[in-house]
């Protein structure tokens, strides 16, 4: 399940409020090689998606891996740039919902939370569901199997 609305402010406020902060910028720059899907609001998967393209770094994309810049005058300008003229994260974008950007998330948002919010991040409830449903299956299947041995 992706993170709710909520959850996905805070990830976003992490990461534009926090960047100076030498602990917090390799787990800036891990929530940044997450993939978009994992934020469930569209709204805040078009700013991650922003922040996570315009924070890259000029690198080979043949040999080397995708890394950011996070930290220092590059990460202001990007944030500020969104909140000053929204339209360069998307052309509907407004500013209250760029309001967020540089906005520290409160102290609730520590190690614990970032690692939670990873593993909400990743799941996806949809596969339980499905493999419950298989094994629901199973056993027909295989009374129905054991019938028609039993017919021969």
């Amino acid at each position: 399940m992706p993170l709710d609305t909520t959850d996905g402010v805070k990830a976003l406020q992490l990461i534009t409020s926090r960047y100076d902060q030498r602990e917090w910028r390799k787990k800036i720059e891990k929530t940044l090689s997450l993939p978009p899907k994992g934020l469930g609001d569209e709204v805040q998967r078009k700013i991650f998606l922003y922040l996570k393209i315009e924070l890259q770094a000029y690198k080979s994309r043949r040999a080397d891996q995708p890394s950011w810049i996070v930290g220092g005058y590059a990460t202001r300008e990007v944030i500020d740039r969104a909140r000053y003229n929204p339209t360069h994260v998307d052309s509907t974008m407004t500013k209250d919902q760029v309001a967020l950007l540089g906005v520290d998330p409160g102290p609730e948002v520590d190690e614990g939370w970032w690692e939670e919010m990873l593993v909400k991040w990743f799941e996806e409830p949809e596969e339980e569901e499905e493999r419950v449903e298989s094994e629901e299956e199973t056993p027909s299947e295989v009374e129905q199997e054991e019938g028609s041995a039993g017919a021969e």
